[in-house]
Parts: C-alpha cells; sequence; structure tokens
C-alpha cells in the first residue's frame, strides 16, 4: 500500500481534528445566532483566502461556459444540500448527534452509487448498511420518545447527507477540464451567495451583533474549515491511500461525539454510543477496500467531507 509522506499525514491528521472538533464549535455558534447567518458569515471570510490559494498556486478561476450546468449541479448537491440542511439541524440536535448521522454519507454514496451508477456493492457492504439504518434508528427513537426530542433535526441531517453522497457521485464523474480548486473557489462562492439570500429572507429580523463566542467560532469556520480543511483535504484526496482516507472519515464523527460531551456537557446516552459504534462499522464495510481490490486497483483516491 502506497505510504503516506511525512507532510500528506501531517494535513490528514490536522483536517482529521479540525472537522471533528468543528461540531461543538458550530452548535456554539448557532445557539445563540441565526444558523443560516453564521454559515453565510462564515464562507464570506474564507472565500477571500480560497481565492488567495488559486493566486498563489496559479491555478486559473476560469470555467468554460460549456461546463456550467455541471458546475451548477455540483453546487446544488455538495454545497447547498449540505451546508444549508446540516446548519439547521445542528441547531435543533446534540452536536454530537449531528455528527453521526452527518457522517451517514459513505453509506449513502455507497447504496447510490449501485442503485443509479452501475456500481457493485459487495455483500459486507450491505451489512454496512444494515449498521448504519440501526444506529440511525436508535437516534430517531430517542428523540421521538424525549418530550424534548426533535426528529426533524434528524431528517434534515440525513437528507443533508443522503445529497451530499449524490454530490460526491457526481464529483467523482464529472467531464470539467478545470482543476479542483477551481471548481470549489466557484461552489464556495455560489454557496456563499445562496446563504446570504436565505438569511435576508428569514432571519434579517433576528439579526444582532454576534457575541465573542459567536465571532470566534465564525472565524475558525471560516479559517481552519473554509480556508484549510477543505482546500487541503482537495488537494490531498486524489493521493492518499483508501485505508487513511477511510480513518479519517471514522474518526471525524467519534470527535465530533467525545468533544460535544467534553466540551459542551452533552449527555451521551447508550443510543449515542451505540449509534457511533455502528455508524464508524458502515462506514468500514463501505469504504475499506477488500484484499483482492488492492491487489487489482493501486491504491489512490478517498473520500472525506466539511462538517
Amino acid at each position: 500500500m502506497q505510504a503516506l509522506t511525512r507532510q500528506q499525514l501531517t494535513l490528514l491528521v490536522l483536517i482529521t481534528l479540525l472537522w471533528g472538533v468543528n461540531w461543538p464549535i458550530l452548535k456554539l455558534g448557532v445557539s445563540s445566532f441565526p444558523p443560516l447567518s453564521f454559515r453565510g458569515l462564515s464562507i464570506w471570510m474564507g472565500l477571500p483566502v480560497i481565492a488567495m490559494v488559486l493566486v498563489w498556486r496559479r491555478v486559473p478561476f476560469t470555467v468554460g461556459r460549456a461546463h456550467w450546468r455541471q458546475l451548477a449541479l455540483l453546487t446544488l448537491f455538495n454545497m447547498f444540500f449540505w451546508h444549508t440542511l446540516a446548519i439547521l439541524a445542528v441547531q435543533s440536535l446534540s452536536s454530537g448527534r449531528a455528527a453521526i448521522l452527518g457522517y451517514t454519507m459513505p453509506v449513502f454514496s455507497a447504496v447510490f452509487g449501485a442503485l443509479w451508477f452501475g456500481q457493485r456493492l459487495i455483500p459486507r457492504a450491505w451489512v454496512g448498511v444494515a449498521a448504519a439504518a440501526l444506529g440511525v434508528v436508535l437516534l430517531l427513537w430517542h428523540e421521538i420518545t424525549q418530550f424534548s426530542g426533535r426528529p426533524q433535526g434528524v431528517a434534515m441531517m440525513l437528507m443533508a447527507a443522503a445529497g451530499w453522497a449524490v454530490g460526491t457521485q457526481l464529483m467523482r464523474r464529472t467531464t470539467i477540464p478545470a482543476p479542483t480548486l477551481t471548481l470549489a473557489f466557484w461552489m464556495t462562492l455560489f454557496t456563499a451567495i445562496w446563504m446570504t439570500l436565505l438569511a435576508v429572507l428569514f432571519e434579517r429580523n433576528a439579526w444582532s451583533w454576534p457575541a465573542p463566542p459567536v465571532w470566534g467560532a465564525v472565524i475558525y469556520n471560516a479559517l481552519a474549515i473554509f480556508a484549510f480543511a477543505q482546500v487541503a483535504w482537495l488537494m490531498l484526496a486524489r493521493d492518499l491511500p483508501p485505508i487513511a482516507s477511510t480513518l479519517s472519515v471514522m474518526f471525524i464523527p467519534v470527535l465530533g461525539v467525545f468533544s460535544g460531551a467534553w466540551w459542551l456537557g452533552e449527555t451521551l446516552h447508550w443510543q449515542d454510543w451505540a449509534a457511533v459504534a455502528l455508524v464508524v462499522l458502515a462506514i468500514g464495510t463501505v469504504l475499506l477496500p477488500s484484499p483482492r481490490r488492492l491487489r487489482r486497483h493501486p491504491p489512490g483516491g478517498g473520500t472525506g467531507g466539511p462538517a
């Protein structure tokens, strides 16, 4: 298996840590500030840094008009669905549960790949699908049985994960002859505009000057998530061995659960413990390559995502 360089390993560890601990940071940010406005502010503040990275690396900004439709579809599923629904769901769920549900994405992607894109789903992957479904049922059941439960948050996060899964499949098949960083810049810009429009329509009456903790969460998301983690992941994703990227994806919801419990004092019930174990199992079954596949196909590529 391809070995990670020291630089790749360092970046991968940083990305995993930054995305993992971002779930309680998101929860902190949207607890006292409108969620759509919070996400919009973060993206706008991170966008200039992404642009500077393109300039620094001398990556062109242009995308041919013939490919605008593909770019729009990539933006819709990879960005609009995820960033809109996920940030709304975080407001009504604990940060740990939001992380668990959000990272059912690889399982959705495997199923959609089998149903719509002609990919073969190996038998063990169906075990993963069943494990992920059981984990979701446990969390949903707990939300429904608690008087303060908000099962709509579970539904929104699952819809966000499903949309991101479709976007992942489309991204792998895109024929746009432009660097990934160029696509990421335009997708991020369109998402910033989209979130701003939603915030103006639905949240302008709730606007107020953010408190210092909110500003801290906004700046963290702008610089650590949008400007660094997202860009670094796109630069690494095509070169990472599957095992490395899989472990990264599996550790993110685990970090989200335990950092939320430690930082925000979120209570972990047995459903949370069981669900995180089931989702990690599910991710492993659908993403970890079999020994036969490793012999046939040289390692390279992977999947991961934002928070």
